[in-house]
């Protein structure tokens, strides 16, 4: 399909230019997506793409600017400049006027611009003279960035020309000021994006190891050396063929795949959405085999390709660094070791047969960066050798004792672990060195709860408990810090963080396949056997705490005398705590929040106490419960309230009511509850902000079978996230129920207003029955409808035989709490409390619940009734 500048044209003589020309666009990018084939290149599509654009622009001009098209320049910019046009990319062009005309066909301009959105063309465009260009420029390293591929489609050579010498000139951004520019804006965008590629929805363009990263290598080059193109890196010594061989495939896979973006879309989309990433697995082949599906095979392809880019950035804008930034004093080399020298800051292997000679050396050189941090890193060269020499690593290195050490001490530093570690995976030294770490390299969990893939996720683990040893990191989460300074061997830490998710991808628990497999390093690196214990211990038990804090009732003494006497020892408490906090964050840091922070330290002090006390000397639940009521009784007595006052509020509460809040949260109720009348009720409390980080909004009211549903319904329809609902029935029938909660976005309740409207709310809709309809509800996340969770309803044993437990898993929606609670009113079910747990998009909660009289529910065909109820209602 091809249109050429006369058939745009007579276009303008048709009675609606606008549909004609529409029309031709609809045309042009139906026929490039029929020739689109996803196995071959795309750049001749991409090139007769621009042309396309070059005709209709140039068309557009002489209709639009007439006698003047030769006074006034139009210019191409950016990645239209450089000819490289996708379906649906913005089209960057620079009117470029004539001072000495400008006024006069400003009108002509204007309606040369409003044409080109009227026919959907969405153009990026600018209006300056050659002055005002240059001012622009120098100004701003962006606007000379996008006028250094600039190309001419119509109007004045002449200015075109003049523009050209001027933006090619050295004075303009000369190198040594336009390298650093463009690093540091490399940098900032990386930071956006936790400087990872490893995201489970990547940025093929702006992402790190996207095209952008040979964007920023091109325009250095191209600028500094006025070269015509990027194979020129070959000429000036920069990379070998080969190398330039790998950046070219590895682009043509990335502009493959952004073009068949465009074409799935139908719009300029660069993210590389769940939405889309299904679809384009399936057209480059991928096809689910030996236990994996296609998208994870895909995707695993697809990190390693960026991986690629982002290494070959690393070692080229080091390379340019040296030839552009230092200066010839520093390019002398400075021995360090007799394998290494340093140049320009940079390890430099002393000859190119230093691997082939002494194969240990592969560790060794991450061993001296440690040790001298000084050193920027490793030179561009010695990073190639690294990377031919990694076959020497095989079964004989591994299991050589010298080696092991090497690894150890590595570990072991006080500094520079996790950006060794990381260099040693984007050059491929743990793979190689820790073959069992080569099954999650680039390995996607394919998982709302996990937005990176599973190497990079273990090295956050490794950099989060880095961070607690380091004072500087101390107002970050203190608590963390003072517990690492109890820690006698870090490195049982990183060992742990290092084997907790090995075993992924398996099949099986991962926690115990991972457990042998760090016994087998533990034993190979020669560990005390107290030390291996430690370590094995861990990575099977790395999930037991976050489970046990959001799953159980941890005020209960007996669950936590149950998790201390699994935990065992003070020393063990402290290695698990920081694992799990680490491990958590790195996880998803969006997912990290004030409750999780406050609940993981409850239970760590509980267990501290009950570990100090002595496991063959458990609290009671009747100690715990005098505490608190002891507690509250003073704080009360300290607030003016009478101790008849006290007793007659307390006068039909149950036990449990004391073992399950704290003498804090009681005082509170109990200054409410005896200011109220019972004509009053039902009465609605918000506490902003309490010692778990979420706000409590606490229920008092006559018992009905559905106040658990209106409760949980209006809160969600405020756009509140309920964390943890505790559920108190009195003996003459009154509830106390207490939810903690916090916004949306993870935040807590901070507007006095917004605290009054939920109190309102919440109590019209206890007095009316009701539940206000309102937009502000929680929405299912776009990515959410990927990961359908299979929904699951299981009756668990209860130890104390109270009360039944249900645990539902299913996906977490809108109401769904509400719905629950219509099922339990349906079928005569009393609730008595409810442990949440939202894990992305997985709901994990669990249910504490009797029959009207308080009794288990122990007859099976109540238990299906149940059941079958809660499963129509979810489906509905």
């Amino acid at each position: 399909m091809w249109f050429s500048e006369n058939d745009f044209l007579s276009c303008f003589g048709e009675e609606n230019p606008v549909a004609s020309f529409k029309s031709a666009i609809a045309k042009e990018n139906a026929h490039l997506k029929l020739r689109f084939n996803p196995d071959k290149a795309t750049t001749g599509l991409l090139t007769e793409k621009a042309h396309f654009i070059d005709n209709l622009l140039q068309a557009c001009w002489k209709h639009f600017m007439g006698a003047c098209d030769t006074h006034h320049g139009l210019v191409a910019t950016g990645g239209y400049g450089r000819g490289e046009l996708f379906p649906y990319s913005d089209i960057d062009i620079l009117v470029l006027l004539d001072p000495a005309c400008a006024e006069d066909y400003r009108e002509a301009v204007a309606g040369f611009a409003n044409f080109l959105w009227d026919i959907g063309l969405k153009p990026g465009l600018s209006t300056r003279s050659v002055a005002e260009c240059l001012q622009a420029a120098a100004a701003d390293q962006t606007v000379f960035t996008s006028l250094l591929e600039m190309r001419l489609i119509a109007g004045s050579t002449t200015l075109f020309e003049t523009l050209k010498q001027q933006v090619n000139s050295d004075t303009l951004w000369p190198s040594e000021k336009f390298f650093p520019a463009k690093l540091s804006e490399q940098e900032r965008r990386y930071a956006k994006f936790h400087d990872t590629a490893y995201n489970l929805e990547p940025n093929i363009k702006e992402g790190p190891g996207g095209l952008r990263d040979l964007q920023v290598i091109s325009w250095v080059f191209k600028h500094h050396y006025k070269a015509a193109s990027l194979r020129e890196l070959i000429k000036y010594g920069f990379l070998p063929k080969s190398e330039y061989d790998n950046l070219i495939t590895a682009r043509d896979i990335l502009w493959r795949l952004r073009f068949a973006l465009h074409n799935l879309t139908g719009r300029c989309e660069d993210r590389l959405l769940f939405d889309y990433q299904r679809e384009l697995a399936a057209q480059l082949g991928y096809f689910d085999a030996n236990d994996q599906p296609d998208v994870e095979q895909f995707m695993q392809f697809f990190f390693k390709t960026v991986v690629d880019i982002e290494r070959l950035n690393e070692m080229l804008l080091q390379l340019l660094n040296e030839k552009l930034i230092s200066n010839k004093e520093s390019l002398n080399p400075i021995p360090i070791t007799a394998n290494f020298s340093s140049i320009d800051g940079y390890l430099e292997a002393s000859n190119k047969d230093v691997f082939q000679k002494q194969p240990l050396a592969l560790l060794e050189i991450f061993l001296i960066l440690q040790q001298s941090p000084s050193l920027k890193g490793i030179r561009a060269s010695t990073i190639r050798l690294i990377r031919k020499s990694l076959p020497l690593i095989d079964e004989e290195f591994r299991q050589n004792k010298r080696a092991n050490r090497l690894f150890m001490d590595i570990l072991r530093q006080p500094r520079g672990i996790t950006h060794q570690l990381k260099r040693m995976n984007r050059y491929g030294i743990l793979a190689a060195y820790l073959p069992d770490f080569a099954n999650i390299v680039a390995r996607m969990q394919y998982d709302l709860f996990h937005i990176y893939t599973v190497d990079e996720h273990t090295l956050f683990v490794i950099r989060n408990l880095r961070r607690f040893s380091l004072a500087k990191h101390n107002k970050e989460l203190p608590f963390c810090n003072n517990i690492f300074l109890l820690i006698s061997k870090p490195e049982i830490l990183y060992i742990a963080a290092l084997f907790h998710d090995i075993a992924k991808g398996r099949g099986g628990d991962h926690s115990t396949l991972g457990e042998t497999i760090a016994r087998q390093f533990c034993q190979q690196h020669e560990l005390p056997s107290s030390d291996t214990k430690i370590i094995t211990w861990l990575v099977r038990n790395h999930l037991l705490m976050s489970m046990t804090a959001q799953r159980k009732d941890i005020s209960d003494p007996d669950i936590i005398h149950d998790f201390a006497l699994h935990v065992g020892s003070i020393e063990y408490l402290n290695y698990l705590y920081l694992l799990t906090v680490a491990d958590i964050r790195a996880t998803n840091p969006s997912l990290w929040n004030a409750w999780k922070d406050a609940l993981l330290k409850e239970l760590y002090i509980s267990t501290h106490q009950a570990l100090h006390r002595g496991l063959l000397n458990p609290m009671a639940r009747s100690e715990r419960l005098e505490e608190n009521r002891k507690e509250a009784r003073e704080e009360l007595i300290k607030l003016g309230l009478s101790p008849t006052s006290i007793e007659r509020s307390w006068q039909h509460v149950s036990d449990d009511y004391f073992l399950r809040y704290s003498g804090d949260e009681i005082a509170w109720h109990t200054v409410a509850i005896a200011a109220c009348h019972d004509h009053e009720l039902p009465l609605v409390l918000l506490r902003p902000q309490t010692l778990r980080g979420s706000a409590e909004i606490f229920v008092y009211a006559r018992n009905e079978v559905q106040i658990f549903s209106i409760c949980t319904a209006t809160l969600d329809q405020l756009g509140l996230t309920i964390l943890d609902a505790r559920i108190i029935t009195t003996a003459d029938q009154y509830v106390l129920n207490s939810f903690q909660v916090l916004e949306q976005s993870g935040k807590p309740i901070t507007d006095l207003h917004r605290e009054v409207h939920i109190c309102t709310s919440l109590r019209h809709g206890l007095l009316t029955k009701t539940v206000k309809s309102s937009k502000n509800i929680h929405k299912q996340s776009r990515q959410a409808k990927h990961f359908p969770i299979k929904t699951t309803l299981t009756y668990l044993e209860n130890p104390s035989h109270k009360h039944t437990i249900l645990e539902l898993v299913t996906t977490d929606r809108a109401g769904l709490l509400s719905t629950i609670g219509r099922a339990f009113t349906e079928q005569n079910i009393q609730l008595h409390d409810a442990k949440i747990t939202t894990i992305g998009s997985r709901a994990e909660d669990m249910f504490y619940i009797s029959a009207l009289d308080g009794t288990p529910i122990t007859d099976q065909h109540q238990r299906q009734a149940l059941r079958d109820t809660i499963l129509q209602l979810l489906s509905g």
